[in-house]
């Protein structure tokens, strides 16, 4: 089992830039896929991006390419997700992950974290 606490959700302008830290204890970081996530008020729990255990490959979800970025340290057992470019829609309680496959399925990953609210104005 991991434990999961995510940190660095604020409220941001439009255009702006958030990095948000996952930092995992608990069973081995560097042996376990992470994957970020994103709920919306009324909507489901959306997919955002994964990194593999090595660090590469990463995927993301269409949406966020080319603006969110998943690294990880796995000395400091953190992951973080830079988000550049925000956009109003990307306001979520944003999630990481951890999981044995390397999927956006949601329903492959074992330990979540709390959540980190994102927000942000137009």
């Amino acid at each position: 089992q991991v434990q999961l606490v995510e940190s660095g959700g604020g409220l941001v302008q439009a255009g702006g830039s958030l990095r948000l830290s996952c930092v995992a204890s608990g069973r081995t970081f560097s042996s376990v896929n992470m994957g970020w996530f994103r709920q919306a008020p009324g909507e489901e729990r959306e997919f955002v991006g994964v990194i593999s255990w090595r660090g590469k490959p990463t995927y993301y979800t269409d949406s966020v390419k080319g603006r969110f970025t998943i690294s990880r340290d796995n000395a400091k057992t953190t992951v973080y997700l830079q988000m550049n470019n925000l956009k109003p829609e990307d306001t979520a309680v944003y999630y990481c992950a951890a999981g044995d496959l390397f999927v956006a399925d949601a329903r492959s990953y074992d330990d979540w974290g709390q959540g980190t609210q994102v927000t942000v104005s137009s």
